[in-house]
């Protein structure tokens, strides 16, 4: 290498270490490419229709309809699920518990879901505290969403209307008077369970009593016993709803439901 060759390379290093002090040995930092709208925009897949109710309460295009007084055919007999529902329809509008009877359940399984469901006390009010208007409704057959006449009746509070029976009081009391009727919207979120059969997320439930919050995503910490502390002891999938004989009559009319 002669004497010109070797005063380039230095030339050529000396340039490169200035280069370098002045960005402290790090390349220039590269400036972001600048975002746009439709870069957040999510086009596909398109969310689905549905055709909502004209009136407050009515079911949606989407919905089940497992009762709207004309007959009992998506119900069966709990005691015995090859025979048809045991209670009864008044005036082509509602059913009523028929004392002793047993409860009854759906034909069809479900796990998370949306439900619609209006009920009253008898139209003869009596008794007191869990005597009178005594119902429940049973997600996937197990959790207990607690009817009661709760009107001017003090009971237990998370025993309560709206209460998940005794797990979860209500938030508030808002039951209508004597002969006027009640709906719960509620959103069900089964529970989770691991392949060895653990539980991986409890139940979940979202109550509105006409109209008003009572459960606010609540925890459902296990099979509602009504003597013992709640528990998950087993693993299981989707399930029947259930509507409990409480030896009261109490009503039920316009139950939809909608899988989630």
């Amino acid at each position: 290498m002669n004497s010109k060759t070797i005063g380039l390379c230095l030339i050529a290093i000396t340039f490169s270490i200035q280069i370098k002090a002045q960005h402290g040995g790090t390349p220039p930092a590269v400036s972001p490419m600048p975002m746009k709208p439709e870069m957040t925009e999510i086009w596909e897949p398109e969310v689905p229709v549905i055709t909502p109710a004209k009136t407050l309460g009515d079911a949606p295009s989407d919905a089940i309809i497992l009762f709207d007084g004309k007959n009992l055919d998506q119900w069966v007999s709990q005691n015995d699920p090859s025979k048809p529902a045991p209670w009864k329809i008044v005036d082509n509008d509602y059913m009523e518990v028929a004392p002793g009877t047993g409860n009854i359940q759906t034909k069809m399984k479900f796990g998370d879901c949306q439900l619609h469901i209006e009920f009253s006390a008898p139209d003869k009010v009596e008794g007191e505290s869990q005597g009178r208007g005594n119902s429940g409704i049973f997600f996937q057959n197990r959790y207990e969403l607690q009817v009661l006449d709760s009107y001017n009746n003090r009971t237990y509070r998370n025993g309560q209307a709206g209460s998940v029976y005794k797990d979860q009081a209500p938030l508030v009391n808002a039951m209508r008077g004597p002969l006027e009727w009640n709906t719960y919207d509620v959103v069900y979120t089964a529970p989770r369970f691991k392949p060895d059969g653990r539980l991986d997320s409890p139940g979940r439930i979202t109550v509105l009593h006409n109209g008003v919050l009572v459960q606010n995503n609540s925890t459902i910490h296990g099979l509602t016993l009504y003597i013992g502390l709640h528990n998950y002891p087993e693993a299981h999938g989707d399930d029947v709803l259930a509507l409990q004989d409480h030896n009261n009559k109490t009503q039920f009319r316009n139950i939809w439901i909608r899988k989630l």
